[in-house]
């Protein structure tokens, strides 16, 4: 395992520019890209991505993994104090605390499968498909609002295709072989229906 002492300086500056530089990304990147930025999916696999790149054990990982999203979001709204002049009570708020509350759950998940994707095993494969099923999750979330008046149908379905991509995109990039990423994007499929029905139970619809 790698040094597990810097989680703590690890994870509290990933988790500050996660949350300032997602602010800046929604305020100045266009639609569908800048969609990206009020992902929970996004965040997500950004806590799988920094358990996989530090060779954490795997307590130590799911811990670096919440500390980073439970910062991420003070930081996010701080970022939107001094930017745009929000009040200071975002940071504080029950919106605020929500996020918070979701992101040390995404982080246990994430921070695990972070952590086991890159552990030979049986179940390294299943990890490796988890960012990518959330990321499918979340584009048929997208999808389903097709239709929807509150939302503009081009929009959606260019944020949709753009979540479908990134999905694809980490399921190859973490997978070893053609065949592990194969055998990863069909485990994804159920994975992906376990991840629907959660985001939706969050109310992310």
């Amino acid at each position: 395992m790698g040094n597990n002492r810097n989680v703590v300086g690890v994870a509290l500056v990933a988790g500050v520019l996660l949350g300032v530089l997602d602010f800046v990304w929604i305020k100045y990147v266009p639609s569908p890209f800048g969609s990206l930025g009020n992902s929970l999916a996004v965040w997500a696999v950004v806590a799988f991505l920094l358990t996989l790149r530090f060779r954490w054990s795997l307590p130590v990982s799911i811990a670096g993994a919440v500390l980073a999203l439970v910062v991420a979001v003070p930081s996010y709204y701080l970022a939107a104090v001094l930017i745009q002049n929000d009040s200071v009570s975002t940071l504080y708020n029950t919106t605020a605390i929500a996020w918070m509350g979701l992101g040390v759950v995404a982080g246990v998940v994430f921070g695990t499968a972070g952590a086991m994707a890159r552990t030979p095993g049986r179940l390294q494969t299943a990890a490796m498909a988890v960012p990518g099923a959330v990321l499918f999750a979340e584009a048929l979330i997208q999808a389903r609002r097709i239709g929807d008046p509150s939302y503009s149908t081009g929009e959606l379905v260019g944020f949709a295709a753009v979540l479908a991509a990134l999905g694809l995109a980490i399921t190859l990039l973490v997978g070893r072989s053609w065949p592990q990423r194969g055998l990863a994007l069909l485990i994804a499929l159920p994975l992906t229906a376990i991840g629907y029905a959660l985001l939706s139970v969050t109310g992310f619809r």
